[in-house]
């Protein structure tokens, strides 16, 4: 496979970061976007607050400018967990803010530079909650709406060689995930629950899936919501 150039937002930690060691172990040049840089990141690395709408579109044209992008990873991500009856509107909309409008300004910076080359391939970050999960009302909201906006860019996209997929993780072993699910928590046992193989995933494993949909060979594969949940979707809902 030709050696590419892969944005990945969210890249300093968990999925992003696996994405992006996996992706420099393979040859490729990941390019790294996160609110704080890593010490050691695989490639390229931009500081950026991805919730200012304008220092993105700098930061963005930034990378543009530089030699183009052939590969996108939407994993930038923002959640919090409430009942339906005490979901905080901010709360709703910046959830949706993160991870639908960051993702289309990404893409919408890089598209012409993908249509010029004929081809491309943006992955978008999903998850199990969409299938239906308690406490989950934003997230798995935004998350769908990005799973619909998946299908509608795969369809505009194709005839001009740009594939466009979403991996839809369950629990990951990441801060993040730890951050609100505590080893041995009642919150984590509920979880594991709905997971045949009853366990956490990993950061590598979801990384593996993201990294399979932006090779060379996965050109026949678009508009696809890809589940690596440890068979959570069988149940979830």
């Amino acid at each position: 496979m030709p050696r590419r150039r892969v944005l990945i937002t969210g890249a300093s930690k968990g999925i992003g970061r696996a994405a992006a060691d996996r992706l420099a172990a393979s040859g490729h040049d990941p390019i790294g976007v996160a609110r704080t840089a890593p010490p050691d990141f695989p490639g390229q690395f931009y500081e950026a607050d991805l919730s200012d709408r304008g220092a993105t579109a700098e930061l963005l044209d930034d990378i543009v400018a530089g030699s183009g992008v052939d590969a996108v990873v939407n994993n930038v991500s923002y959640q919090r967990f409430s009942h339906i009856g005490s979901v905080d509107l901010d709360d709703l909309f910046t959830t949706y803010d993160m991870n639908i409008r960051v993702a289309v300004q990404v893409v919408q910076a890089v598209l012409p530079g993908m249509i010029e080359a004929g081809r491309g391939r943006i992955v978008n970050l999903s998850s199990l909650v969409t299938q239906g999960v308690a406490e989950r009302t934003p997230y798995a909201a935004a998350k769908a709406a990005l799973e619909a906006c998946t299908r509608v860019w795969a369809g505009e996209l194709a005839s001009h060689g740009i594939t466009v997929n979403a991996v839809a993780p369950g629990p990951i072993e990441t801060e993040t995930y730890r951050g609100f699910s505590p080893t041995g928590s009642d919150r984590e046992t509920r979880a594991l629950d709905i997971i045949p193989l009853h366990r956490v995933g990993t950061p590598a494993e979801a990384a593996h899936l993201i990294c399979m949909l932006l090779d060379e060979d996965a050109g026949y594969i678009t508009g696809q919501i890809v589940r690596v949940d440890g068979g959570g979707s069988i149940s979830a809902a």
